[in-house]
């Protein structure tokens, strides 16, 4: 091979041929077009991929800044709320430190302010409103929303009294700490009286306020407040408030009848009187206790007269041809033959027992005409003399409420036995008069005194009197009545749908052992599978003191002897008793004021125990997974005996039974 040759070689060895060249240039523009279809369909990857993060990002950014806009649109109003409501409560203590110092023209400035901050408080809070939509946290505003409501409704009310009485703020003495004006007491009295006949045309207003604020509390739900996030304080307090909220809006329409008509009843436009029946709990009685003693008092504008007080045997020597005694008295009270006021109080019912007192009174020589029947007991007097600073002069005798170590009983309650009780060898004149001395004594110094002194802790002992029925009425004016009854203050059997007791006792011993005896009571239930429930109430008695010197030629005061029991138990109507051990008589069944009665008699001796236990079965069933309700009504005069609910076994509460208690029961 020459070299050209040999060049050429090389040449078409690094130079393709045509079939090379040609296969080359046909594979080329497929290859091309592949991989350019593949950068293509990397790139329309990209280009999809690319926009979505964009997009996401965007949304991210715009929702994170809705969402920080919304924290500071609602963080705002939400501290400046919070603000406001802190102002709203110091300004609301400002209120309440006014009526603590009886201050009524700043209470009433006071008021206006809260008022004030209250609406600016609400006003922020409705800035808030977007969290009304929020799950959950939606509760929590409208429950907010419906207390500042009720708060706004209840200060309504609340000015509605001070208004009222500012016009007669210097000479009640409510213009703050030794504002008193001066004046004698029949003045102060009287502007009283005035100024309780200002406030009276408004209860319709103040009414109304009131049930607005029940509506917006019951619309508070305490279940939205769990025990683990808010602790059991907050729902324990609405759901106090909440009920608080109910009894006050239906005491107020209750009473509203009363309420009118109390001026009228303190004689504002014409002289109004009253007999006053002491009832002797220590010798304890259906209606709270003996009667043994009366007076009769009349209301001028306010002003209180006492025109007479007397033993009550007076007045039953001046009644001829009295009624046999009824089969109670014959069976358990020695030697008395004949019905006397001083005994006419044998129902439990206290309208029913007055119903028979008044017709043995029309007949009496010494009747008066008056417009009411007011029963009180020794608690009264006791909790009176203590707040009028434990001392009252009456009779020529001091009063105390200190311990007398000779009943171990207040010393005023002994100083009354021994003046009243004590046998004496020659004839005691008006014996029992000291009762309506000793009243007329403290009504002189508790209306003698500056309204701030007394009068406040003396108007809230007589409402805790009251509902205790240590003070009971029966009014002649038809509405004041309607009033009394409704707020529970005529010492009537109640009717009612569940289950119901009332224990019922009769001193029929003749001294005065109800000073001594102490009692408990064990109220059992027990249910069967088909709903029928029995009960067992067991009764026990304790006399843990001394037998008194009951001799009566020696003049012994015959304070603590054998208790004679009449007892009467009072369940619901068609109850069936199934046994009973204790009593010194067989117990027997009837019917009275729509209850079923058992009935039977108990002694307990000094320094002795007694026990007394029946069981009954209910009227009806228990329904599967229904609460049963309760109403146990306390005896007039008792001091509250202590209460034990025991059901299938197991103790559930344990309470002092003062006044009525209603509840409901899971059995």
């Amino acid at each position: 091979m020459s070299g050209f040759d040999k060049i050429e070689f090389a040449q078409q060895s690094r130079t393709p041929t045509a079939s090379t060249h040609a296969s080359t240039v046909k594979k080329a523009p497929q290859d091309f077009a592949k991989s350019q279809s593949i950068t293509e369909d990397s790139m329309a990857k990209r280009r999809k991929s690319s926009p979505k993060k964009f997009r996401f990002s965007k949304k991210l950014s715009i929702g994170l800044g809705i969402f920080a806009l919304l924290v500071v649109l609602i963080a705002i109003p939400a501290y400046a709320t919070y603000q406001s409501g802190l102002k709203t409560y110091r300004q609301s203590q400002l209120v309440s430190s006014a009526l603590k110092k009886q201050n009524i023209e700043l209470a009433s400035q006071e008021i206006t302010k809260t008022q004030e901050y209250l609406e600016e408080t609400k006003k922020n809070l409705h800035y808030m409103v977007p969290l009304k939509f929020v799950p959950v946290v939606g509760w929590y505003y409208s429950d907010a929303d419906h207390m500042m409501n009720a708060a706004t409704y209840g200060l309504e009310s609340a000015k509605t009294v001070t208004d009222s009485l500012a016009p007669y703020a210097d000479v009640l003495g409510l213009k703050g700490d030794d504002s008193f004006a001066g004046g004698s007491t029949e003045d102060r009295i009287k502007t009283a009286v005035l100024s309780m006949g200002k406030i009276t045309p408004e209860i319709d207003k103040i009414e109304s306020s009131i049930v607005k604020v029940q509506k917006e509390i019951d619309q508070v739900n305490p279940d939205h407040y769990p025990k683990l996030i808010f602790g059991s304080q907050v729902k324990d307090q609405l759901t106090t408030l909440r009920l608080t909220a109910d009894q006050t809006a239906t005491a107020v329409s209750d009473a509203k009848p009363l309420i009118k008509t109390l001026p009228s009843l303190l004689g504002e436009k014409e002289a109004k009187r009253y007999l006053v029946l002491f009832q002797n709990d220590k010798e304890l009685r259906a209606t709270g206790g003996f009667i043994t003693a009366y007076a009769i008092f009349s209301i001028d504008k306010g002003i209180i007269k006492f025109e007479k007080s007397d033993d009550i045997y007076k007045l039953d020597d001046s009644i001829r041809n009295k009624p046999k005694a009824p089969a109670p008295i014959l069976k358990y009270l020695p030697k008395v033959y004949t019905l006397n006021l001083r005994d006419s109080n044998l129902s439990p019912d206290f309208i029913e027992s007055m119903k028979t007192f008044e017709e043995m009174y029309e007949r009496a020589a010494l009747k008066e005409e008056v417009d009411g029947i007011i029963a009180i007991d020794t608690h009264v007097l006791v909790s009176t003399v203590k707040i009028l600073d434990d001392q009252v002069q009456a009779g020529g005798q001091t009063f105390t409420t200190v311990n007398d170590p000779r009943c171990d009983c207040p010393q005023i309650i002994y100083e009354l036995e021994n003046d009243i009780s004590r046998p004496v060898n020659y004839i005691k004149t008006d014996r029992k008069s000291v009762i309506g001395d000793l009243i007329s004594a403290i009504m002189v110094k508790a209306l003698s005194s500056s309204p701030q002194q007394y009068w406040g802790p003396l108007f809230q002992s007589i409402i805790a009197q009251t509902q205790q029925k240590h003070i009971m009425f029966k009014l002649y004016d038809e509405q004041a009545q309607q009033g009394i009854v409704a707020l529970n203050a005529a010492g009537q059997i109640r009717p009612f749908e569940g289950d119901y007791l009332h224990i019922n006792e009769v001193n029929f011993s003749g001294a005065k052992v109800n000073i001594f005896m102490e009692e408990r009571v064990d109220n059992e239930y027990k249910v069967d599978a088909d709903g029928t429930i029995t009960k067992t109430l067991t009764i026990k008695y304790k006399n843990p003191f001394p037998p008194s010197d009951c001799n009566l030629e020696r003049g012994g005061l015959c304070l603590n002897a054998e208790y004679r029991d009449w007892i009467r138990i009072y369940v619901p109507q068609g109850s069936e008793l199934v046994d009973s051990k204790g009593s010194q008589v067989k117990m027997t069944t009837y019917d009275e004021l729509g209850k079923t009665v058992i009935d039977g008699f108990v002694t307990v001796r000094p320094k002795g125990v007694g026990t007394l236990t029946v069981t009954y079965k209910l009227p009806f069933k228990l329904e599967k997974n229904s609460p049963l309700p309760l109403l146990i009504q306390k005896q007039p005069g008792t001091a509250g005996h202590e209460y034990q609910t025991i059901i299938n076994g197991k103790t559930v509460e344990m309470f002092n039974l003062t006044t009525d208690k209603e509840t409901k029961l899971e059995l």
